[in-house]
Order: structure tokens, then sequence, then C-alpha cells
């Protein structure tokens, strides 16, 4: 197994072939994916095919940034994922914002909600990348009417940016109120630390 980083309950690994049945179980989850697809499930085929190569291609630019499996230390279980990464600048929905820094986030099984592991898995990303990535800005953006996901990103050290609306293909309920941006810059998270 090889390991980004390590917390008190998690390793964050990098990902392989192997976790695709891990990502179609954490996506056919309708919960999961309620802020994401409206709940639709993405196909076994499309994280085969399109999901896993994407997140492995990370990978071939350097070991900094990625996508890396979350593994809860006490029992070996995969719980899900988290990124941190520069926001792919194509590909992405028609009006998204110009963007600075480097994203974090996560998508976790539901059986993981409400043990504090995206606020832990989310502050040891931040720490790392101030501390040695070299990282200047960290963000991070969700529906508006997400407020678990709000309330991670606060818990985390990220204070509110803006609301702004993107152009997405299919309107998930909610969608209407826009998405939020929370961010901290280096120096900030210095002054708190």
């Amino acid at each position: 197994m090889r390991v980004y980083l390590e917390t008190d309950r998690l390793v964050l690994r990098y990902l392989t072939a192997d976790d695709a049945d891990n990502l179609i179980e954490l996506d056919s989850d309708p919960e999961v994916m309620r802020y994401l697809s409206g709940g639709e499930p993405t196909s076994p085929q499309r994280i085969r095919e399109v999901v896993l190569p994407y997140m492995l291609e990370y990978y071939e630019q350097g070991d900094a940034f990625g996508y890396w499996a979350v593994i809860e230390k006490s029992t070996g279980e995969f719980l899900g994922w988290f990124h941190f990464r520069e926001h792919p600048s194509e590909g992405g929905p028609a009006g998204a914002p110009e963007r600075e820094g480097i994203e974090v986030g996560y998508r976790l099984l539901k059986k993981a909600w409400g043990k504090g592991y995206g606020t832990e898995g989310t502050r040891a990303l931040i720490e790392k990348g101030f501390r040695e990535l070299g990282v200047r800005r960290v963000y991070a953006e969700t529906m508006a009417v997400n407020t678990a996901s709000r309330r991670v990103m606060e818990k985390s050290g990220l204070s509110y940016v803006r609301t702004f609306k993107q152009d997405w293909p299919e309107q998930i309920e909610g969608s209407e109120q826009g998405e939020v941006e929370y961010a901290v810059t280096r120096e900030e998270w210095l002054k708190k630390s």
C-alpha cells in the first residue's frame, strides 16, 4: 500500500485499478450522490472506463496532487476518497468561475458520515499543502444547500468567499441557489495555527 498521508484515524493511500469496485459501491448510493447527480448512480462502466482512469492520470503528473483512497486505520476498510488538486481547466461546466489555488474535496460512504472523517482528512491535506507543498491558497466548493459539506469546510478552517452560479447540463434540486466557495490562504492558516 502506497501511502500519501496518515492522520490519527485515517490513511490516505494512492488509488489503484483494483479500487473500481470500491468506487462503484461509493457512487451507487443515492444519498452520497444527492448533491452531485441528484442521486443518480455512476454506472460501473463509466467508473471503470472514465472515472478511475481520470483519477489515476493525476499520478503521472507527480506525487504532490491528485486523488487518494481513504482507509479507516482501525478496520482497514475503504471509506471513500479525497482529492487535493489543481482544478481541471477544461471539461468543467459552462460558466465555471476562474479558480485560484488547490481544491480540496472528498466523497465518503454513508457509514463514514458524522464521524469527523471529512474534517480530519481536509485539515491534514491543508496542512500538508501549506507546510510541505508550497501551496498558497486552498479552496473547496459545494452546492449552497449542502449544509453538511459547508460545516466540514468551516470546521476545517476554510471561510466563505462567495456564492456563484454554474450552468450544469441537468438541474439538481437546490441548484437554483447556486454553488459556494470556501477558502483559506497560507497566511490566514499560519495565523490560526
